[in-house]
This record gives C-alpha cells, structure tokens and sequence, in this order.
C-alpha cells in the first residue's frame, strides 16, 4: 500500500471545503483542520467496490486453480492413457495441485456453477462439467481394476469406495446440482454411490446425527453438518418423488446438530462435541462456523417455502450472522478462534462468511443496510490475500478436533490449502450479485448500505424521503 502525505491530504481536505491555507497555518487543530476528512490508514481497501473489480480476482482464482487441476489418465511410466476402457493397472490420475474429487473441490464445483449464474461466464461451468464428465468416464475403468487387483489410483478409490462423508458429501451435492441443471449429464452413477454411503454407509447415533469414532467414541464434528445435510436437501429436488422424506430428513438432522453445537450466548458453534459427556470441549473455529452457516443457507435455499422447520432455520441464521458479526476484526476477516483475537486471521472462514452473509441479503432474510458492509469489508480482506498468481493465501489447513487451544492457535496456514479456492469464488460471485441490486457509498467517511443509487458527489449527506442522497450543507 503507497504512504500518502497526510499533509497533503488535509490540505487537500480544506480546499475541498472552500478554506485557504496560509503559511501561517501551520498547527493543525480543530480550527484550522477539518479533523473528520483525515485519512484512517486502513490495513486492507475501504469504501468503493465494483463487480468488475470482483471479477477480476475470481478470475485470477479460476486461472490458477485451471491450470493445476489437470484432466489426463497416465500410466506407471507417466504416458497419457486415452483408451478408459482399458485403463492399465498402475494407472493414476493425473497429479496437480489439488484432488479433482475432494470435498474441497466439491466446493470449489458448487461455487463456479455459481459464478458462471451470476456472471454469465460459461468458462466456469465449461471446467465443471469437463472434470465431471471425466470423472464419469473414467470411473468404470477403474472399478474393474479395483475388482481385479483390489487396489486403484488413491483418488479414485475415495470416489469409487467413499469411507467417510469427507469422501462423499460435497462432491454427491456438487453433482446434483449439476445435473439438475443439466440432466443430460452422465452422472447418474456416481452421484447413486456417493448417496448410498451418505444415507447407510455414515455411521449416525441413534438419532440419525452424523459422528465419527474419532477422536473419540461418538464424536460429533461440525464439518459433517455440511459433509451430510445439503446432500440431503438437494436429494429432496434431485428426487422430487421422494422430496419430502429428504427435506425432513435434512432438517432433523440440522436442528439435531444445532441443539447440541450452538453456543447461545455467543452466537456460535463449538467445533465438537462428544455425545454423554458432561463437559464438552468449546472451541469456535473459524472454518467449522463457517461450515455450519453454510448449511443453513444451502438448507434454506433448497426447503419450501412452507416447511415447517422454515422459520425456526431462517432464526437460527440471523442468529448466526449476529454473532459472527460481532467478532469481526478490524481488518475485515475473522480469526482462527473467532472469538480470540489473538488467534491468527483465516481467510477461507472469512470468505465462506462473507458468501453467507451476502446470500442471506439477497435473499432478503437479513437487512441489507445493517450487513453489507460487514459483507464488503470481508470481501475487501480476502481479496488482499489472492495473490497476482491467483494463489489464496492464508487458509488454514485441513484440521481436526481438537481440546485444547494450541491445537487451533498453531495450523498452518497456507495457500496449497485447498480449502481456500471454493469459499473465495463463491464470496465473489455473491458479491456481484449483492452489488446488482445494492449500491454502497461513503457518507461521512463510512461505509453504507443504500437501496437507491446514490448520485449526489458529496462526502456528507443525508437521505431524502425517495431514497435520494442531499448534501449536508
């Protein structure tokens, strides 16, 4: 960021207000400055923003994460293999930066469908649907490897053979949403195996809560909310015959994890919980938070409008959303621990939030004027840390539960994490959609909210009755 002369700029400050300055003036006080126009030395950028300058970052996102995500089979000597009926045995996917079919990829996939909506650019959805259709094609070629040697390139193996819902949630909602844009795509297949482990191969408490057996028995992570609940809100549309079993199904398992995670007091989750413990372990990561809101908003998004769980799930994101907001920095991201500031800044939580936050104003469930700065000011913080070469950085690596601080404090964060590049797209495009129906402007040097386009060129101003900006004289 360049150093500005704060000289200059209160002189420019007062010329602006029709004073002169003389060469006698040179105490700066409340008489001879207008003290208000100083300049805050921002650590990230404050006040105007355009989607064409979001566009901008996502396509550096999606230019990077293009040309390290590669589609090619290779054999053990590292040939292309273009025949996928007869896939060699020690044949692999080929190895860029990131796992085509990973839950974070299955973000990143949401997130560019997404995009291209909003944006119009078909790039986005072209690199989903190639990567899908890959998937689709190459994945009977190497089941029969499987079946024959009992054993298949690792990346496969965990879209064939899915071992937990890290394996199949995000991915199974991800092409589901594809195909029901588009049925014409070859996913059928794929889409039936990652949902027969969502639904029976997950183990579940006898309520039907997602838990894992580690780090404890019956262990309740935050992340399996989102591995497990949108997949089943979006069977509800992807099965329309069996829609209401899906809605239901998604909903209870939804206020089941919130009725156990939620912290009332604080507005947040804890990241895990341990069903017949007394005392649980309460720590608000980042991500996990950022996970929980995002369900709701997928959950919301795919219900009925007249679902009986509706309302008590739309409360529960205002909830939600009050009390991120209320620990947000002054940097615009939110921290590791949201709730410790002296935990390092996250920018994947702060992207998905932001996404969150966004989509919750567009779709008119939370006021505009009181949370599109917080939205912009986050998006302003995450756009600081995509890099000239579209690389994401300081997102905190993959991450499992923990029960005691260190364990949070100290994650590396690091722009190979891949969990990064989804939430930053999709913050993004939510944020250009925001911006097509919202007009932010300073007024008395902050930021707001305004529902009409504000034209008067004043930094001061008030608001007419029809919308319109007056300036203060």
């Amino acid at each position: 960021m360049k150093t500005i002369c704060k000289t200059c700029l209160l002189a420019a400050g007062i010329l602006a207000l029709g004073h002169s300055v003389t060469a006698q003036e040179t105490e700066i006080n409340d008489m001879t400055t207008p003290l208000h126009l100083l300049r805050p030395e921002y650590k990230v950028p404050y006040g105007d923003l355009t989607a064409e300058q979001v566009k901008t970052d996502i396509d550096w996102v999606f230019a990077y994460i293009e040309q390290h995500t590669p589609v090619r089979v290779l054999d053990a000597n590292g040939k292309e293999v273009t025949d996928y009926r007869h896939i060699p045995h020690g044949a692999t996917l080929d190895r860029g930066a990131f796992r085509i079919g990973s839950y974070e990829w299955g973000v990143t996939y949401q997130a560019l469908l997404d995009a291209a909506e909003v944006t119009g650019d078909d790039r986005y959805k072209d690199y989903v649907v190639r990567r899908f259709k890959f998937l689709a094609e190459v994945a009977p070629g190497f089941r029969k490897l499987y079946e024959q040697y009992k054993d298949t390139d690792a990346q496969m193996e965990q879209i064939l053979h899915p071992k937990a819902l890290d394996d199949a949630g995000a991915m199974c909602c991800a092409m589901m949403k594809a195909r029901i844009a588009d049925p014409s795509l070859p996913l059928s297949d794929l889409i039936e195996n990652y949902f027969a482990f969502i639904e029976h191969g997950q183990y579940r408490l006898p309520d039907g809560t997602f838990a894992r057996h580690r780090p404890q028995h019956n262990t309740i992570w935050l992340d399996d909310m989102f591995m497990g609940v949108p997949s089943l809100a979006y069977r509800g549309i992807y099965k329309k015959e069996e829609s209401t079993r899906y809605f239901n199904e998604a909903a209870k398992v939804s206020r089941q994890f919130i009725d156990r995670m939620f912290v009332p007091e604080k507005g947040l989750y804890r990241h895990g919980y341990v069903e017949g413990l007394a005392q649980h372990p309460t720590f608000h990561w980042a991500r996990a938070n950022g996970w929980a809101i995002l369900t709701n908003c997928e959950l919301l998004d795919a219900l009925p409008e007249d679902h009986p769980d509706r309302p008590f799930l739309l409360e529960q994101l205002r909830r939600h959303i009050k009390g991120l907001a209320a620990y947000q920095s002054s940097e615009g991201f939110w921290h590791q621990l949201v709730d410790r500031s002296d935990s390092y800044l996250e920018t994947s939580a702060t992207a998905i939030y932001v996404y969150c936050i966004a989509h919750a104003i567009n779709k008119g469930w939370i006021e505009g004027i009181t949370y599109g700065p917080v939205a912009q000011l986050g998006w302003h913080a995450v756009s600081t840390q995509i890099k000239e070469g579209g690389q994401v950085d300081g997102t905190c690596v993959g991450t499992g539960m923990g029960f005691d601080p260190a364990f949070y404090y100290y994650r590396p964060a690091n722009y190979q994490a891949a969990h990064g590049y989804g939430p930053v797209i999709w913050a993004g495009a939510e944020m250009i959609r925001l911006l097509g129906h919202w007009y932010p402007r300073t007024n008395d040097s902050g930021l707001h909210y305004y529902k009409v386009k504000q034209t008067n060129p004043s930094p001061l101003f008030y608001l007419t009755e029809d919308g319109q900006g007056e300036a203060v004289e």
